[in-house]
């Protein structure tokens, strides 16, 4: 049968002269094929359609949608149903079930949740890395959470000491003590997430220390929903792009804290 390309090509050689023999012997058809196409402009080569051939994943879409269903709102992964159909005798493509179950995926996208916190209850600390070239650059960030009055240290290092140096800096700029003060998962801070059973952690000796001298609780982030800690999160991303000088102390300070007498701790500057 003649394709499309083939009449276009006999229309073409015709037109540049050549004979029906020529056409003919060029496009290896017959002299009454070309004939009846060169006497019929209009003429196109007509296809008969090709009956639909049952896909691979037929027999097993009953199943597909079943186990969808029943796992939502959770989604399966391909790779899962893939293995499942496989020891049922699929010999399919992985590709061909991943473009036939994309259709029931429902994208979930959470509520953003804002965590609000009382005056004089929360400051959250953490710790980000400013990069400039080669030159690295550590930044100690404390943030009031009701007030969000921020404290900004710049450092060379992540050490203890800078975390407790940090610490120690921020209430003394803020003039008072809140009652807890929100980590991240931070490893010299946290040695151990829930060492003595679920939300008993074990601390650094020295945050304890800390912690009972100047009369505050110590409070993580659950794994992976630092998003609880948000507001020095945001901070830290201005801090990557806002890159400042030394030492920096940011806001009206204050507000939000409930001031206790340290016990004979001088504070450092």
């Amino acid at each position: 049968m003649l394709t499309q390309e083939i009449l276009v090509e006999i229309h073409v050689l015709h037109r540049q002269g050549k004979s029906i023999r020529s056409i003919a012997k060029a496009l290896n058809v017959s002299r009454n094929t070309v004939r009846k196409y060169l006497r019929d402009i209009a003429r196109t080569p007509t296809y008969s359609r090709r009956d639909d051939r049952p896909s691979k994943l037929e027999p097993f879409k009953t199943y597909l949608l079943e186990r969808i269903e029943a796992a939502r709102p959770e989604w399966i992964p391909a790779t899962v149903l893939f293995r499942e159909l496989q020891a049922k005798g699929y010999d399919g493509k992985e590709g061909i079930l991943r473009n036939y179950i994309r259709q029931f995926k429902v994208i979930r996208t959470e509520p953003v949740r804002r965590f609000e916190t009382p005056s004089g209850q929360q400051m959250q600390v953490d710790f980000t890395t400013i990069r400039r070239g080669r030159q690295k650059l550590k930044a100690f960030v404390a943030t009031l959470g009701f007030s969000r009055a921020t404290y900004v240290r710049f450092s060379e290092y992540e050490r203890q000491e800078d975390w407790l140096s940090g610490i120690e800096n921020a209430l003394y700029y803020f003039g008072g003590v809140p009652k807890e003060l929100l980590f991240d998962n931070a490893k010299c801070i946290m040695i151990e997430r829930d060492a003595y059973g679920e939300g008993l952690h074990r601390w650094n000796a020295k945050l304890l220390e800390m912690a009972k001298d100047y009369g505050f609780n110590l409070k993580v982030c659950r794994p992976y929903r630092a998003k609880t800690k948000g507001k020095v999160e945001r901070l830290l991303e201005i801090l990557l792009y806002h890159t400042v000088g030394c030492v920096t102390q940011t806001s009206r300070a204050g507000a939000g804290c409930r001031y206790r007498k340290r016990s004979g701790r001088q504070l450092a500057a």
